[in-house]
């Protein structure tokens, strides 16, 4: 089973009754390359096991019903009030008990929520979805001001893990030229990305101001989260954050 002390609870300073954070790959029933505790239904796991896990992440958290999965692309698409398999790559709601969620394995969460808690939303950040404006566009869905949300970096591949081509920061500079201090040339003649520092210069260009966590690695914990770009073939978990009250 997954155990409450696996979730990585989101560090930052939102308002009373915002539930936020993201789970590991402890615990669960997934087998094989998606041990254990794989929320993804689209990687190639069993459905029964994948079934299993996400109802032990709804008990053991107490959560007041099940995330609404979208169905993510890597885009730039927000779905307002989502509906399940909504294709998107964030979500944002004002209604209490909507479970706000988004998958990963490598690419970059970001939860966020306004100053009053009126409204929450989860964004899949992945490099193309941050140069495509995933970010950008979920900050435009709120009715409050950028300088009034709160936004949480939940766990994602390291600088040190990330390699790139010339096409990657090249999409980066395109927009924003200080980007390329993200970047740094390796001995391969490519270049280590830093999705972290990518993901905080866009949340501070676009006015966020209270930026929370960051640092996590999922590329080199590999007890504690499943990377794509480490194995290839592996289960997802689950960052999200919803109004409890």
């Amino acid at each position: 089973m997954m155990y409450v002390e696996d979730m990585i609870c989101a560090d930052w300073s939102a308002p009373e009754g915002i539930i936020a954070g993201c789970t590991t790959r402890t615990g669960g029933e997934s087998q094989g390359a998606y041990h254990a505790l794989n929320l993804g239904a689209h990687v190639g796991d069993d459905p029964a096991a994948v079934v299993a896990n996400r109802q032990a992440m709804i008990n053991t958290l107490s959560l007041p019903a099940e995330p609404v999965w979208l169905n993510q692309v890597h885009s730039a698409m927000v779905a307002i009030e989502p509906s399940p398999e909504t294709e998107a790559d964030a979500a944002l709601t004002r209604q209490v008990g909507t479970i706000c969620a988004v998958m990963v394995a490598d690419c970059l969460p970001v939860l966020f929520c306004s100053d009053d808690g009126a409204q929450v939303a989860a964004a899949h950040a992945g490099w193309r979805g941050l140069v495509a404006g995933v970010l950008e566009n979920t900050i435009a869905g709120f009715a409050a001001s950028p300088a009034e949300l709160h936004a949480w970096l939940g766990p994602a591949i390291s600088q040190d893990a990330f390699e790139v081509g010339d096409e990657v920061r090249d999409a980066f500079l395109e927009a924003d030229v200080v980007a390329g201090s993200c970047f740094v040339r390796n001995d391969n003649d490519r270049w280590q990305a830093d999705l972290y520092g990518l993901a905080r210069r866009r949340l501070a260009l676009a006015g966020v101001r209270n930026i929370s966590g960051g640092g996590l690695c999922t590329y080199g914990d590999q007890e504690r989260f499943f990377s794509y770009r480490r194995d290839g073939q592996c289960g997802r978990m689950a960052a999200f954050v919803y109004r409890a009250s």
